[in-house]
């Protein structure tokens, strides 16, 4: 199941879901504190601000009394000062704790995500995590920085106002106050609404990010099949589904804020005609309807303000869902709570007992079964068989992505279940078919193999790997900033690469995973030798199909359908004849298969 599909947006937990920020805003209490006096004093010069018109109205237009006019001004500026200097600082503080904010969000998720099993990715696209990480985040900073503010102003507001109301005019008060339900009861019910459309156009977002990752990270693949068109009309297919969503989202929204400006402003309207009759009949003064309207209006400022927010917040109320499930993620295996160590320096012993696995992702299948395998320190093994016989699945349940359900793997004698996972790869090495590398410096490439090495120590992994001769020729030597993916460098080179931050790390034991299949005859010559040397003295365990590499191990397992059904040196599983002699007449043929 996909991160996206583990809480369906009918099981949706409303603006519950913004209590999943709570850890991330613990550790500013004392900034949230400070922004939260800013907001009060703002609100309070604010709601007096009426109060002081009413004074400049009434000394001013009364009866020609101008005595004390201007200080009523003078204390009106005063007012308008205290309101933009608490209004800055407040708009200082709750911006800086949202940034604060979504970037320490970002680095959790980024951080637990990289903690999480193979099978997590298996059935989670890589664009649909970059949506999460930015266009989710960068929701919840607006409403954490923005929105949250605005609604606890609106709200301090708005009860401010309505308590002055009814001190001005309790009669009208009363009119406001009946007609405040006609504006929030409907922003309540449709809101709901409005937070499964926003969870849902987010999802379509994220979609339309998960296939442009896909199809950029295949482009060589999609122009040699001229495939562009068709990928076109995907992506734009897409984006018009994400169009689609966020248009009845928008329509939800405006739908609401319709309802909320003719609502508020047909109350207002109400209101200032009753008031005047009552300043006509002389039962209010012309000051006291002004300070009503200037609270009227506050009112219908805020409960406007509070509606558009209420939508914000609903959508943000998704972003926060989307984000805490990946959070609430775990790996398949939980770490061992007394963790064994390893020996500081291996001898590089692997044992499978009795192993049976099923990936999680195809549990009907077994990938391995009842499988025995004894690899000694120092000992080189080639894996052999068709595809699907398991041979991927040994080196992966080595390198403890994956836990056998039955059975066990000891490394130098110690269940590897028992290990920290960090702790077992820190002891092996792979060099994959297709080399991995990023859009650094070739040192840091190569660095990659051991962090902290020094500059000396990775020209040697190079020189060892062959790999010194073609980095000095490049642009800036060791300190070529490589393309993604490393497409500047040919396959050999990219392979060499790779040795050399496996011999930068020295490990105990060396996984070779179809290192040569995909060279040409030079670059398999060069990449041979820096394989020789690599694998001298060291545990390996190698999948291969080309002869050569097969003949130098010291053993070779055949494997079919998850088990092993034959072990020996090539010549003994020639004269034997089976599954491995079959494959040799069809893998081998350009080379002699006869009993070296």
């Amino acid at each position: 199941m996909s991160a996206s599909s583990q809480t369906p947006p009918g099981r949706s937990r409303h603006l519950g879901a913004l209590r999943g920020l709570a850890p991330f805003l613990a550790p500013y209490r004392t900034t949230i504190a400070a922004a939260l006096i800013a907001l009060l004093a703002a609100g309070a010069t604010t709601l007096g601000m009426p109060v002081a018109v009413r004074h400049v109205i009434d000394a001013g237009f009364g009866a020609g009394a101008t005595q004390g006019f201007e200080q009523q001004f003078m204390v009106l500026f005063a007012l308008a000062t205290g309101v933009a200097l608490f209004s800055s600082l407040r708009f200082y503080l709750v911006s800086w704790i949202g940034e604060r904010v979504v970037a320490d969000l970002r680095s959790a998720v980024f951080r637990h995500v990289l903690g999480l099993s193979p099978s997590f990715f298996e059935v989670t696209r890589s664009g649909e995590l970059l949506s999460r990480l930015t266009t989710d985040t960068t929701l919840i900073q607006s409403v954490v920085g923005s929105s949250v503010s605005i609604a606890l102003r609106s709200a301090l507001t708005l009860v401010g106002a309505l308590i002055m109301l009814a001190v001005t005019s309790p009669k009208l008060t009363g009119l406001i106050v009946l007609g405040v339900p006609l504006v929030i009861a409907p922003i309540v019910l449709f809101g709901r609404r409005v937070r499964r459309l926003s969870r849902t156009s987010q999802d379509r977002v994220a979609d339309t990010s998960a296939l442009a990752g896909e199809v950029l990270n295949a482009m060589p693949l999609v122009q040699a099949f001229t495939l562009e068109e068709r990928q076109r009309e995907r992506f734009a297919s897409a984006v018009e589904d994400a169009f689609r969503s966020a248009r009845r989202r928008i329509r939800a929204r405006a739908a609401l804020t319709a309802w909320a400006i003719v609502t508020i402003f047909g109350g207002l309207i109400g209101v200032l005609w009753l008031g005047t009759a009552d300043v006509a009949a002389g039962r209010m003064s012309g000051g006291e309807l002004g300070q009503f309207l200037l609270y009227a209006v506050f009112v219908g400022g805020s409960t406007a303000g509070l509606s558009e927010i209420w939508g914000a917040l609903q959508q943000a109320a998704g972003a926060t869902e989307r984000l805490t499930e990946l959070l609430a993620a775990r790996p398949d295996r939980a770490p061992p709570p007394r963790p064994r160590p390893l020996p500081a320096r291996p001898a590089g012993h692997l044992r499978f007992e009795r192993v049976g696995f099923h990936y999680p992702s195809r549990p009907e299948t077994a990938a391995l079964s009842e499988f025995d395998l004894d690899i000694r320190g120092g000992e080189t093994v080639a894996l052999v068989g068709p595809s699907g016989a398991g041979k991927s699945t040994v080196l992966q349940l080595a390198l403890d992505f994956y836990q056998p359900q039955r059975g066990r793997i000891l490394f130098d004698g110690i269940d590897i279940a028992e290990v920290l996972p960090q702790d077992v790869r820190r002891h092996i090495a792979i060099v994959p078919q297709e080399t991995v590398l990023f859009a650094d410096s070739v040192a840091e490439n190569i660095r990659y193999g051991r962090p902290g090495a020094s500059d000396a120590e990775v020209r040697a992994a190079a020189r060892a790997a062959a790999a010194d001769s073609f980095i000095e020729a490049l642009p800036e030597g060791y300190a070529t900033v490589l393309g993604e993916r490393g497409m500047r460098l040919s396959g050999g080179q990219r392979q060499r690469l790779a040795i050399a931050r496996a011999m930068l790390k020295q490990p105990a034991i060396l996984l070779l995973d179809e290192a040569t299949s995909a060279l040409d005859a030079e670059s398999e010559r060069l990449v041979e030798q820096a394989l020789a040397e690599l694998m001298r003295d060291r545990t390996t365990l190698i999948i291969a199909h080309r002869l050569a590499t097969v003949r130098r191990a010291d053993r070779i397992v055949v494997l079919d359908q998850g088990g092993i059904v034959a072990s020996g040196s090539h010549d003994e599983l020639l004269a034997a004849g089976g599954l491995y002699a079959r494959l040799a007449a069809l893998q081998f043929r350009s080379e002699p298969v006869t009993q070296a």
